[in-house]
């Protein structure tokens, strides 16, 4: 959930009367006029807090047609603080109500990132009169044992609602996973191993991973350790996850494992494995490090649980190298789009490819073609998309009338796509903000296909049917306005098509809530 020095330096100083404080915040994001959604670089098609601040997605469940989502939340500043559950609930993973907060802090510390399940069998034994529990497995972060340098500061808890997430009740028995005596014991991500009728949790513990498992998430028994020696090791081990995806007919494993620092573009980031998972182990099948997303400002994604098939992941658009300073007043941080991720093998690698769920294409409410080289209006958040004949330079440049920009492309000379936000509008906040991000190409067609998402301040890039993705948040001190395509060799780019997206507080009633 959190590692940076910098961040556990500032929670020695806050009150511990901090943890009752914020109690009194229950209904504050209930109480906000629709204001919110018209501040300066509010994100009009990703979810982001009305007031405070936000990190990492939780607990995201999808049950009896509603998509939960919980987040790392402090309500009482814009910078990080003691955490809670933020909760928000959608039909479409794109519209969403702002809830309660779900989890405040209690006597175990801090509400730190972790999980949640539907437990249909009702192996917890929490369900009643038939009602299906669902569970959140979480961690405790205590800040007395912080300011003791202790290192069994981190330990595993559970609550359950019987509402469908509208209330919560904390375990009397937590915490329920002890800490060993280890710096970083942290983010449970649990899901059910029907193969060995079992709960099986992800955990990360310092540089590895350590698998748990439970026949009722109450009582966990160690199975086996993951990646001391493999992958990125930059920064230490967060937010991982595991999961299924098929291949041509045949199962096969997903490791996630989020890294701060140490990305490939600086800071924090999202690399993964592939391989076999047999209940015990994780096996994989390639040791180099693969990034779910090469830009800045994707970490700390996960995928919703109880989806079936569809495996969906949604990330923190934002990077602890700088997310405590950008330049947003009342709140901090928004959410990626959704994604959903499946397999595609590369000559011997298999890769995770993503591209924007099916419920982000929904909000298109206009279509317009453009010719390379002309310049179309954006008029608020769009998609674009770019196919070209060949593997050719060429740049997408949005602008505003104060000369602000920010660049995309590809670079043919080093097979790689491009985000150069050097020019973007305010970057002063933080020395390492303005710069260029690259991303390999790894697609073997001799042609491009090339998917933008674009919100008031934030790009999402989809390139090769989302073979490589890169994320970037950015701050103009005006909107974007205008949208242009060029290329040295204007042949190269064979379409280009522009469609509007209608705001998600548009006929939302999210926006009263």
């Amino acid at each position: 959930m959190l590692n940076q020095k910098t961040m556990f330096v500032y929670l020695k100083y806050i009150p511990v009367i901090a943890l009752l404080a914020s109690c009194t915040a229950t209904k504050k994001m209930a109480s906000q006029d629709s204001s919110f959604a018209t501040e300066q670089h509010r994100p009009q098609i990703h979810f982001s807090p009305k007031t405070g601040w936000m990190n990492d997605p939780n607990g995201m469940v999808y049950y009896n047609g509603t998509y939960h989502l919980f987040y790392q939340y402090y309500p009482d500043s814009t910078v990080w603080g003691p955490m809670h559950w933020g909760h928000a609930t959608s039909k479409d993973m794109m519209h969403w109500q702002h809830q309660p907060i779900a989890l405040y802090p209690d006597s175990l510390g801090y509400i730190f990132s972790g999980s949640a399940v539907a437990d249909v069998n009702n192996t917890s034994g929490f369900g009643k009169s038939g009602h299906v529990p669902l569970v959140a497995i979480f961690t405790s972060h205590d800040p007395k044992r912080e300011k003791e340098h202790r290192n069994d500061v981190e330990n595993q808890s559970i609550a359950y609602s019987l509402d469908e997430g509208k209330t919560w009740t904390k375990y009397s028995g937590n915490p329920v996973l002890k800490n060993p005596g280890i710096r970083d014991f942290r983010d449970p991500k649990v899901s059910w191993f029907e193969e060995g009728k079992k709960w099986i949790m992800t955990l990360a513990t310092q540089d590895r991973i350590t698998f748990f498992s439970s026949p009722n998430l109450k009582d966990w028994t160690k199975e086996s350790e993951f990646g001391k020696d493999l992958g990125a090791h930059g920064g230490v081990w967060e937010c991982p996850d595991l999961f299924p995806l098929n291949y041509e007919g045949k199962k096969q494993w997903v490791l996630v494992v989020n890294l701060n620092p140490g990305g490939p573009n600086g800071g924090s980031a999202t690399q993964y494995f592939v391989g076999n998972f047999d209940g015990h182990q994780f096996t994989p099948y390639q040791t180099e490090t693969k990034w779910i997303d090469y830009g800045p400002d994707e970490y700390a994604g996960i995928t919703w649980s109880n989806t079936g098939d569809r495996k969906i992941f949604l990330g923190w658009m934002s990077n602890w190298q700088y997310a405590n300073l950008v330049p947003t007043k009342k709140w901090r941080s928004a959410m990626t789009v959704p994604r959903e991720l499946r397999l595609e093998k590369v000559g011997e690698n298999f890769l995770v490819a993503s591209k924007p769920a099916e419920e982000v294409t929904r909000l298109a409410a206009q279509t317009m073609n453009l010719e390379s080289g002309t310049t179309g209006k954006l008029n608020g958040p769009a998609t674009v998309h770019i196919a070209t004949s060949k593997a050719a330079d060429f740049a997408i440049t949005l602008s505003n009338d104060k000369g602000q920009k920010v660049v995309l492309g590809y670079d043919k000379a080093s097979n790689s796509y491009f985000i150069d936000r050097t020019q973007s509008g305010k970057v002063s906040f933080e020395k390492g903000f303005a710069a260029r991000h690259t991303a390999p190409r790894f697609s073997t067609s001799e042609s491009i296909d090339l998917t933008l998402i674009i919100d008031n301040a934030s790009a999402e890039l989809f390139a090769d049917n989302g073979l490589t993705v890169m994320t970037e948040i950015f701050f103009p001190d005006s909107d974007y306005s205008d949208f242009t395509v060029q290329a040295p060799d204007r042949s190269t780019i064979r379409s280009v098509q522009m469609s509007r997206l209608k705001s998600i507080y548009e006929g939302n009633s999210l926006a009263q809530q």
